[in-house]
């Protein structure tokens, strides 16, 4: 099977540092993604779009039929992007599957073969995934094609993803600490994108996207819908819209306009999800959905009411003029003019100054209820 090893394109240094919503859609947003070409946005990091990179490492199907136990029931992890996620099980030097318990642990992610929009998806990870690496970063380590059977490998995140932190009933509550950490960690992954001679637009950041390893360090997942920014002097990139309500940056609903800036905004839902606790989409009484924007602005703009926001499950044991702080940030990152909203640089000098003190924000430990 020969050599498991990862190289990297794009690599940064290592110092740098569910509810997923319903998808956009209506008469002005569609489903429907760009076509992939060697020509289209995808050109600067890999001359063949229709080939994985040469960096990652080829399974074949009963390579990964054997790491899952055939994709058994008790194997599946849940839904994922563009297709169903089992847990699997491979050698760490060969990669040759192993069986449950020896070796490396993996997360294996299935297309789901009647999705034409899937093998998109699925092409535009590899080319992202495979040729970019941080710390903040999920790992891609593979894929498999064969005919219509389309798979991705991936580093397993041992905590799963923020959204069953934050929402799922019975689970533990994440810590003061913890959370910000996790910010810190995704606005240091989204720095890295940001910051490369071609930039990247990640434009699904929202919590289920968000895992969490078993030192509960976040890292982006699913880059099926990142695209390259702009170049030269432009300011945007026009696409059609695609993404999560309630997580969207509002003038690429209204105009398909993509910017570094959508991410700016779509990172100040997760900070409100973060202080909150709350979906950044809800159901309302009526047939419309309320979103945790809408909900939040008016106690965010006060500042003697702004802590009615705060997560009960905290239970008070937060710093309160570090959640003051962060609401300010979300807020800027929530600003209608895109031009007023603060670079991702400018939101990790804000963050670092809310990390509380090295020994406690290394403990990293769940809150007790109680």
């Amino acid at each position: 099977m020969g050599n498991c090893s990862f190289g990297s394109a794009k690599c940064a240094n290592a110092s740098s540092s569910s509810h997923s919503g319903n998808s956009l859609h209506g008469s002005n947003i569609s489903r429907k993604r760009n076509p992939i070409n060697a020509a289209g946005s995808f050109s600067s990091f890999e001359n063949d779009s229709t080939s994985p990179s040469v960096s990652l490492k080829s399974f074949t199907l009963n390579d990964l039929k054997s790491a899952t136990k055939n994709f058994r029931s008790d194997s599946y992890l849940g839904e994922g992007g563009f297709g169903v996620v089992f847990k699997g099980w491979i050698d760490e030097n060969s990669c040759a599957p192993t069986k449950p318990g020896v070796g490396m642990v993996v997360a294996i992610k299935r297309l789901r073969q009647e999705s034409f929009q899937g093998h998109k998806e699925w092409l535009t990870e590899v080319t992202y995934m495979g040729q970019l690496c941080h710390k903040n970063l999920v790992k891609l380590i593979g894929y498999c094609s064969e005919s219509n059977n389309k798979l991705l490998v991936y580093e397993y995140m041992h905590k799963g993803s923020l959204d069953n932190h934050l929402f799922k009933r019975g689970s533990q509550p994440l810590s003061w600490a913890m959370r910000v950490n996790i910010a810190i960690d995704v606005a240091h992954g989204l720095s890295f994108l940001h910051s490369l001679d071609t930039q990247v637009i990640y434009r699904d950041l929202k919590a289920s996207n968000i895992l969490i390893d078993s030192e509960f360090n976040a890292k982006l997942s699913d880059f099926g819908l990142a695209r390259n920014g702009p170049t030269g002097d432009m300011t945007h990139v026009s696409t059609r819209v695609v993404g999560t309500h309630g997580y969207a940056a509002p003038e690429y609903i209204a105009t398909g306009h993509l910017s570094v800036k959508s991410d700016i905004y779509s990172f100040g839902v997760v900070l409100l999800e973060l202080l909150s606790g709350r979906l950044a989409l809800h159901d309302g009484r009526g047939a419309m959905k309320d979103t945790l924007v809408d909900w939040a602005m008016p106690f965010l703009k006060d500042r003697r009411r702004m802590l009615r926001i705060m997560d009960t499950r905290l239970e008070g044991r937060y710093s309160k003029k570090g959640a003051y702080a962060m609401a300010a940030l979300a807020m800027k990152c929530l600003h209608s003019d895109l031009k007023v909203r603060p670079n991702i640089g400018e939101v990790l000098v804000a963050l670092e100054q809310l990390r509380l003190p090295v020994k406690e924000a290394a403990a990293r430990q769940i809150c007790s209820p109680g």
